[in-house]
């Protein structure tokens, strides 16, 4: 029997505005999906999905999972006409959205083939793989998602808006920190939301770009900051970055008083993650303690959270 496993991962800077060709930061985060494979006589494959998540998350996928599974058999040259391969799902990685869900499933497939069949693949292939995979769910990804999932520690992703290679590079922390994540229990459209910031970027490119050199500046210092494992500023420039996508109007009154929750519980920074309008935010608590003390916050007040660490 063949295992593998793939990170979920989270935005700690960047959303939005990746869009328009500015450098974003993903992180792996410690909740990981599991598969495992055996492929024996006959045809065809059976699926036990197994995966933890968020009320019909997996039902709503179905389709695009399957398109996903043929994607990466066939990139790996499994033939299930001349195969049969039964394939087990679990983990501790909650299905929803903006946690790299899809990505960590598709790395987790791809690592279990590759333990099957002894193909001897590194990490480089299995993350092309993983790739094939995710055009299943996203049609053209980025690749910040299965990059992140496949190597761990933090991606540095800039998107080529020329359509040439993308600029993607791992960063590893000293050591894993402590972080909880939010879900507002809301669903957004992802290009509803995209469109809408691009309509106001069109009808106002001044105001537009007063927004765009604040996070040029933004996304240097939270780097340099990461890299030197300044959680401090790390935390700060999250507040500065959520105050960005305010202004961008991707965040919404749920969004912020669950911030405010997350920072008034000793965060030191919290802000959306993801589309917006919807879905999770992310807050920095390095150490138990505080993550505790900032899940118990949210879930208090009836929001789900879970607690994981970046840069696994």
């Amino acid at each position: 029997m063949g295992k593998g496993s793939g990170f979920g991962k989270t935005i700690l800077f960047g959303e939005h505005f990746v869009v328009y060709g500015l450098p974003a930061m993903a992180s792996a985060i410690g909740d990981s999906t599991l598969a495992e494979i055996k492929i024996t006589r006959g045809s065809g494959y059976e699926l036990s999905d197994n995966r933890p998540e968020v009320p019909g998350y997996k039902e709503k996928k179905y389709n695009e999972q399957k398109v996903s599974i043929k994607n990466v058999f066939d990139y790996m040259g499994l033939d299930i006409e001349k195969n049969h391969v039964n394939i087990t799902l679990g983990g501790d990685l909650v299905c929803a959205s903006g946690v790299g869900a899809s990505a960590a499933s598709c790395v987790a497939l791809a690592r279990a083939i590759n333990d099957e069949l002894k193909m001897g693949w590194e990490n480089p292939k299995i993350n092309e793989a993983a790739y094939e995979g995710e055009k299943g769910y996203h049609g053209t990804p980025s690749g910040i998602d299965n990059t992140a999932s496949t190597f761990g520690g933090l991606v540095y992703f800039v998107k080529n808006l020329e359509g040439e290679s993308n600029t993607m590079e791992t960063i590893i922390l000293a050591k894993p920190v402590e972080m909880v994540i939010a879900s507002s229990g809301m669903t957004a459209n992802t290009s509803v939301v995209v469109a809408d910031v691009r309509k106001k970027k069109e009808e106002n490119p001044e105001w537009f770009n007063g927004i765009i050199t604040e996070y040029k500046k933004l996304i240097v210092e939270a780097r340099k900051a990461l890299e030197e494992m300044d959680l401090k500023t790390v935390g700060k420039l999250m507040n500065e970055n959520h105050k960005l996508l305010q202004q961008l109007t991707v965040s919404n009154e749920v969004l912020d008083k669950m911030v405010k929750i997350a920072r008034d519980a000793g965060a030191f920074g919290a802000k959306v993650t993801g589309t917006g309008r919807g879905g999770n935010i992310n807050a920095l608590t390095p150490g138990k303690e505080l993550q505790d003390k900032v899940f118990n916050a949210l879930t208090n007040v009836g929001y789900s959270a879970w607690k994981t660490k970046i840069g696994v």
